[in-house]
């Protein structure tokens, strides 16, 4: 499980906003969106996670994702795409014969364009997954 330690800032029914400063796993996280965050990329972060510790305002706490949402959004980000990239390529390559174009022209072509479907479906997907339960980070404990 992906681990942050952060502050409460403000609390909501089941929810609390935590301020925590944005770590290197948050660089390159699929799921960064669906964390809500605020700031710039150098700064400190406000991160909304269930609060399922009974956390209140400025309490020091331990939040985290489930290491099964973590990998299910690194593969849509990182492998899913160049999975595509390579299907297009190797569609491209068996269908140019077919269609009377160049395959080393018409294999790059379609691999870019498989590649750039990839991030259409991830960015459409994004909002779905932002609003699940799993892709959340949960407060699991109160620090001292």
């Amino acid at each position: 499980m992906a681990t942050e330690k952060g502050i409460v800032t403000r609390v909501g029914s089941a929810t609390a906003w935590v301020k925590t400063s944005r770590s290197s796993a948050c660089e390159g996280c699929a799921s960064r969106h669906a964390c809500h965050i605020k700031g710039n990329e150098d700064e400190e972060m406000e991160v909304e996670a269930y609060n399922d510790a009974g956390a209140m305002v400025g309490d020091r706490i331990l939040m985290r994702l489930a290491s099964g949402a973590l990998l299910k959004v690194s593969f849509m980000l990182y492998v899913f795409p160049i999975l595509l990239l390579m299907l297009g390529a190797i569609l491209g390559q068996a269908l140019a014969p077919a269609l009377e174009l160049d395959p080393s022209s018409f294999s790059p072509l379609l691999g870019g364009v498989c590649f750039v479907l990839a991030f259409v479906v991830i960015r459409m997907r994004s909002g779905r997954m932002a609003r699940k339960n799993e892709y959340r980070p949960r407060i699991v404990r109160v620090l001292k």
